[in-house]
């Protein structure tokens, strides 16, 4: 890849991050063009899953030429910065081979963007969607959604989480089921998601949801913050003071992996992770307050080895009575309060030594 010399070492400063580890700009190759790969060009762009990432690029301002080939490395400009004042070509942009996946990054350090995307979610960009604002708009405007009604509110109550809380964090109902909570997901304001629980517990993700944290939005600019196992978890602990808190989107591991970290475009069951990753770089300090059973521990231990063990704490819920630990945080905000709650996230203790 061509980097210039005035930017050559806030390349390396980026690359060198942790999520982003297994990407070293130096060793990207550059696709050289001629005539004779005109129809191979083609031909590979008319696969399906190629298709379809293209058209999710589209949708985010990503320009891919056509010489943007599966399993090259490819400088192209960012939609985000727009190269800066130099218009630098500063996005490494880049296919898997098989057409599965795709990664980015700006390697300009005032900009930093970043994601991913796999090609198996094809409903999400199908069709003509103009841009990825007004695809927005329309599933948001079809979830039939609705303010929580008198039992909803009273079941939170009951979990000592406030309207106010409620209100700011976007929780609805489905308007066709009033017994059915639903946990709005959105980005940089922006709804891309729902999860829906029943009272009895039982979950379930709207269709075309993305992957990512909830509550993403609230840690945008935070040194600091904490990850827990559920929605609930992430209300109550904003009902103990902390806002910078966000909640894994799905159910934690039942055990800890005995195998090496996957490549990024095979660590599926962690996707949200890499997915939220500028926001997670930010963090100089993450406290892992994961529920209390070994799913959890499982779940706690699998977030560090991703994220790096030397910038994780760990929560160590109290005894609950003589047998029994208190399982999470609401449970301990139910049971002892928001000021307790808050003196036990402060205590956290250095991963390493609470584990």
């Amino acid at each position: 890849m061509a980097v210039s010399s005035s930017s050559s070492s806030s390349v390396h400063q980026v690359a060198s991050q942790s999520l982003w580890s297994t990407v070293n700009p130096k060793t990207m190759p550059h696709l050289v063009s001629f005539s004779g790969l005109k129809q191979v060009v083609d031909n590979t762009f008319e696969t399906p899953k190629v298709r379809v990432l293209k058209q999710k690029m589209e949708l985010l301002g990503i320009s891919l030429e056509n010489s943007c080939l599966p399993g090259q490395y490819h400088n192209l400009f960012c939609p985000k910065c727009k190269g800066g004042q130099l218009k630098e070509r500063s996005l490494s942009f880049h296919i898997i081979s098989d057409g599965e996946f795709a990664m980015w990054r700006c390697f300009r350090v005032e900009c930093g963007w970043a994601g991913q995307s796999f090609a198996d979610d094809k409903d999400l960009y199908s069709g003509d969607c103009a841009n990825a604002k007004s695809y927005r708009q329309i599933a948001e405007e079809s979830l039939g959604l609705e303010p929580l009604g008198a039992k909803l509110v009273a079941y939170f109550r009951e979990r000592l989480i406030s309207e106010k809380t409620l209100r700011r964090n976007a929780v609805r109902q489905l308007s066709d089921n009033k017994a059915v909570i639903a946990f709005t997901y959105k980005q940089n304001g922006l709804l891309v998601g729902c999860k829906y629980r029943t009272i009895e517990k039982r979950f379930w993700q709207g269709k075309g949801t993305e992957k990512i944290l909830y509550g993403i939005d609230d840690i945008g600019q935070a040194s600091e913050i904490i990850i827990v196992e559920g929605e609930i978890d992430k209300l109550s602990l904003e009902e103990a003071g902390f806002q910078n808190c966000v909640s894994v989107p799905v159910g934690a591991p039942g055990k800890v992996s005995s195998k090496d970290l996957p490549p990024i475009e095979k660590d599926t069951a962690f996707q949200y992770l890499w997915n939220c990753k500028e926001y997670l770089d930010k963090a100089v300090r993450i406290i892992l307050a994961t529920d209390n059973d070994p799913p959890g521990q499982a779940l706690a231990e699998e977030l560090a080895r991703r994220l790096g063990r030397e910038r994780c704490w760990r929560v160590l819920w109290p005894k609950k009575d003589e047998f029994n630990y208190f399982k999470d945080a609401n449970e301990v905000l139910k049971y002892m309060g928001a000021d307790a709650l808050k003196k036990i996230v402060d205590d956290a203790e250095p991963y390493t030594n609470a584990n």
